[in-house]
């Protein structure tokens, strides 16, 4: 078992390792065993791997009582520890793993390693106990100066981040800060030909992390909090709320949040991204790690072909070469690879066109003589299966919007009363009438207020001047939905929460005024209405796939929302308009595949399917703003979709 697969087996479980622990780990005449040994007793709290954690005493002793190495012991077999899973790259089909188990650790013994190692792996770190809130003052207009912009905002820089993960992260702590004024400026990624062979990865050539660098929170980022299911190898908090109209949130970030901006986080993040966009692309395709194509000569037989091989990396870089062909570097955590596309082949070259940077892709193709350059034939993306189903055995009806801009000057009250007053039955129209008799739930995918300070001069267009006011209004006009229907409201850039995506939930100061029929989650979030998946995000990085992806465009949103679901993510390219909070879980990712994904953000009117998937863009209920007019951006305001939860039928109601 070399350093590759060593880290590559620790990734998977979600961890990183140092070089020191990867060296005491390959020493040992039986790595791999010793490997799950590590990875079934090390503490859930730990991020890094460190030397301390090799604990061979206690491996030693655990091949007595456990009889982990077969045929040694009459044990009962390999024994893992309580909430741990062995890992599925320990038991490896790759054939380019070694594979020699050696259960003796002779070599290791008078070499002075065991007694260095004595130290239980669980007191190699604190958690730190406070959980202090600070109580943020009220925002206003009158606040709205350079100072106090600056002054309100947390910026976490980290020290030294390459390639993509350039840049920084604003206001990236755990607690959210109601009143955040503006956006942060971000350094751009250097994508530059000097970056290190794993800029993502961060091995090798990774700054060597102290094991002190811990993140402190009072909470474990998978810690169980009643009602849980298991997803992935570990266990994450789910809620469930009862009613006669459930809802079951499965993933969202709030009361999660470890980010402090660490190098280490950001290598984390990465890693966990890859892993499983890896994973999903790896059950399509035999690939192999890219390390093991610069170890092979790739020679051409006597007909002048080469054997075809595939790889899964992570695009890094994407160029053009003078001839008009494109060239990706592709990464993984055992190294780096260029990838020729050429414009011969239309079909894969316009895909080309479109992908992005940081988005994981499969490849397939032949490798160059001097085993430098692989000239692709095939480019597949994690996408969503042919064969997913979609759910059925529901009933009802599910309103989405987004947008609601509660104190704009913009903000259209006469149709919001319209609106207020179908979801109460009390429409002109008997049609309508019946519809609202069959609504069960009220989904808002972000911007529930105008905010405070989001734009330059915004408070010109501001009829309510103090964000918390704002709030107390949204709360009278929902205190007016029926009691009956659930509501579900998630963040937008506009609101209270920390700019950094994914957004926690609003605080609890601001959610106290809203009726218990409302339901406060974060952005994204994954919440099941009473059978149907719907994914809720605000949809920010739209505006990142408009820039990038040719034929994506503010007029049809819905096309925007498809290009994340064949990437399988919700913002792929890492640095740019979105600001992305390393969390050690990568929240933006689409899996499982959800009956509807609902976003807003840009204003405008979407609805598509796609593979039994339902994509719905919301509008907004604000009128055309001083900003959309100078960049030419027409709003769709007053549109309502109508979910039917049983067939997923849309009609789209108006109310100007």
């Amino acid at each position: 078992m070399n350093e590759i697969d060593i880290v590559r087996a620790v990734t998977e479980e979600g961890y990183q390792i140092s070089p020191q622990a990867v060296e005491l780990i390959k020493l040992s005449n039986s790595p791999e065993s010793l490997l799950k040994y590590i990875l079934s007793t090390v503490n859930d709290c730990v991020f890094v791997i460190e030397s301390e954690h090799v604990d061979l005493k206690g491996f030693e002793a655990s091949k007595t009582v456990f009889g982990i190495v077969s045929g040694t012991s009459s044990g009962t077999g390999s024994q893992i520890a309580s909430g741990k899973t062995a890992s599925p790259a320990l038991e490896p089909s790759d054939p380019y793993m070694v594979k020699t188990f050696d259960p003796s650790l002779d070599a290791l013994k008078g070499s002075g390693l065991i007694s260095r190692v004595e130290s239980d792996a669980s007191s190699a770190f604190e958690v730190s106990e406070s959980n202090t809130k600070i109580e943020p003052n009220i925002l206003s207009s009158k606040d709205f100066a350079p100072d106090s912009i600056a002054n309100s905002i947390t910026n976490i820089v980290p020290a030294s981040i390459t390639g993509s993960i350039a840049g920084s992260i604003a206001g990236s702590v755990a607690d959210p800060v109601p009143g955040s004024v503006s956006n942060p400026v971000y350094s751009s990624s250097s994508r530059s030909a000097e970056k290190p062979p794993s800029a993502f990865f961060g091995y090798p050539g990774s700054p060597s992390v102290p094991s002190s660098n811990r993140v402190s929170s009072t909470d474990s980022l998978f810690s169980n909090q009643g009602n849980a299911f298991p997803l992935n190898s570990r266990d994450e908090g789910v809620r469930y709320i009862p009613g006669r109209n459930p809802v079951t949130v499965f993933s969202d970030i709030t009361g999660h949040s470890t980010c402090v901006g660490e190098y280490m986080q950001f290598v984390q993040y990465f890693r966990d991204r890859y892993s499983r966009l890896s994973e999903i692309i790896r059950n399509r395709i035999n690939a192999r790690p890219i390390e093991s194509l610069k170890r092979k000569s790739f020679r051409r037989g006597s007909g002048g072909e080469t054997e075809e091989l595939s790889i899964i990396g992570m695009v890094s870089d994407i160029s053009s070469t003078t001839n008009g062909h494109k060239i990706l570097s592709l990464e993984d955590p055992t190294g780096s690879f260029s990838v020729l596309i050429r414009n011969s082949d239309k079909e894969l070259f316009e895909l080309a066109c479109r992908l992005l940077l940081d988005e994981v892709i499969g490849v397939t193709g032949s490798v160059t003589n001097d085993g430098k350059l692989m000239l692709a034939t095939k480019v597949i993306q994690p996408d969503v299966p042919n064969s997913v189903q979609r759910r059925t055995g529901s009933h009802g009806k599910a309103v989405l919007i987004s947008d609601v801009h509660v104190g704009s000057s913009q903000f259209m009250e006469d149709a919001w009363l319209d609106f207020l007053d179908f979801l109460k039955g009390e429409s002109d129209s008997e049609d309508m009438r019946e519809i609202a008799s069959q609504v069960r739930y009220l989904v808002v995918a972000g911007d529930l207020v105008d905010g405070i300070g989001i734009y330059p001069d915004q408070e010109m267009e501001l009829d309510i001047l103090d964000i918390y006011e704002q709030y107390k209004k949204a709360a009278e006009y929902f205190r007016e939905v029926p009691e009956h229907i659930r509501v579900i409201i998630s963040p937008g850039n506009h609101d209270a929460v920390r700019q950094a995506e994914p957004q926690p939930a609003l605080p609890e100061r601001i959610c106290a005024d809203f009726p218990e029929n409302v339901t406060f989650v974060g952005n994204p979030a994954l919440v099941d209405l009473d059978g149907v998946q719907i994914l809720i995000y605000h949809g920010r990085s739209i505006d990142d796939l408009v820039a990038s992806v040719p034929g994506v465009s503010y007029q049809e949103p819905a096309g925007a929302v498809l290009e994340m679901l064949k990437r399988r993510h919700l913002a792929p390219t890492y640095g740019s308009r979105v600001s992305i909070s390393p969390e050690k879980k990568d929240y933006f990712i689409i899996d499982p595949v959800p009956d509807i994904i609902h976003t807003g953000h840009v204003h405008t009117l979407g609805v598509q399917r796609y593979k039994n998937v339902l994509l719905v863009n919301s509008g907004t209920w604000q009128a055309q703003t001083e900003f959309q007019k100078r960049v030419n951006l027409m709003p769709v305001p007053a549109r309502v979709p109508v979910v039917d939860l049983a067939d997923f039928d849309v009609k789209i109601l108006a109310f100007d």
